[in-house]
């Protein structure tokens, strides 16, 4: 769905967009910090990395400043608005996968720490980048990026209603996607570039293998079933930087863990510390890569340092506030 609705100029248009609005560079900032975490909660945060990095490129580029806060937005909003629909992160199906809850459930008991997440995340990086976003750039407001409502745009509403209505959408999701790119006239093998199978089917081959030890060997699972929510979190933040988010998740769930949620908030946040987190990151950097960015894993790790601790704090304190029973 991301390739056609890429296709379709959605993205670009919502970045020339951004770029030729009269505003601040801070306020331009959060904007598209805002875009980043729309487009994670109703797609996917490694859709928003794929699609958006380029987008939040081009739109420094075209205001003539610098690209760095754009660059590591891209990538530090994925991961911190993928809280909020059971589809933004698989993780979230995955810790979750005994309840069979809805979207409209999942969100219901996630929005909390989703928006304490994002709203923290956003705030720390105006504050991290507040030098480069001070300096004035030159607007180059020339080139206008068309848009069309296609079938990408349409692709995104069903799906988007069939994750808040359905409590295993992954098949009829799955089928929209598959649909919306046979009728459009997006070429096979720009479907295939961006889907990435050798990295998803090596990330799934580890998972399965993850989970198989998971099953035989319940010493994580047993470890994380002692931990209070606070520790949980902590817990699943590490094991995510250990063993990237997604084979962590099976390893640690074959059966419901004490705290869900709080898990959540560790295996989704906890990437932004470093790029062995997620396969969001290892995409940013192919993608950054291509367009002639310098993306560093060192300044990631530097950022997340301050992120990371904070956003978690966050989250788990705020879904304590509003659910304490839901964690």
């Amino acid at each position: 769905m991301g390739v056609v609705a890429e296709e379709d100029g959605l993205f670009a248009a919502a970045g020339a967009a951004l770029a030729r609005l009269q505003l601040g560079s801070r306020l331009t900032f959060v904007l598209a910090l805002g875009l980043v975490a729309s487009v994670t909660a109703v797609l996917n945060l490694d859709t928003s990395v794929f699609f958006l990095t380029p987008v939040l490129i081009h739109l420094a580029r075209a205001r003539g400043s610098s690209e760095e806060p754009y660059l590591y937005a891209a990538v530090f909003m994925s991961n911190a608005g993928s809280l909020f629909l059971p589809g933004s992160n698989l993780t979230n199906l995955i810790v979750l996968h005994g309840e069979q809850a809805s979207g409209a459930a999942f969100l219901s008991r996630m929005w909390a720490a989703a928006v304490a997440a994002v709203v923290v995340t956003a705030a720390l990086l105006v504050l991290l980048f507040r030098r480069d976003l001070a300096e004035p750039g030159r607007r180059d407001t020339n080139e206008r990026a068309p848009a069309r409502i296609g079938l990408g745009v349409v692709a995104v509403a069903v799906s988007s209603l069939l994750v808040l209505v359905l409590s295993s959408p992954a098949l009829p999701v799955l089928a929209v996607g598959v649909a919306a790119i046979a009728l459009s006239r997006v070429p096979h093998a720009r479907a295939l570039a961006a889907v990435d199978v050798r990295m998803l089917g090596g990330l799934f081959v580890l998972a399965v293998a993850v989970g198989a030890v998971g099953r035989w060997w319940d010493g994580p699972a047993s470890l994380l079933g002692s931990l209070g929510r606070w520790q949980t979190a902590v817990f699943g933040a590490i094991a995510a930087l250990s063993l990237n988010n997604l084979p962590s998740a099976v390893l640690l769930t074959p059966k419901p863990p004490p705290h869900p949620r709080a898990l959540l908030i560790g295996l989704n946040l906890g990437p932004n510390l470093a790029i062995t987190g997620s396969l969001s990151a290892l995409l940013w950097i192919r993608v950054a890569r291509s367009l002639g960015a310098r993306p560093s894993a060192l300044r990631y790790t530097l950022l997340g340092l301050v992120v990371v601790p904070l956003s978690l704090a966050a989250s788990v304190a705020t879904l304590w506030l509003v659910a304490p029973g839901r964690l």
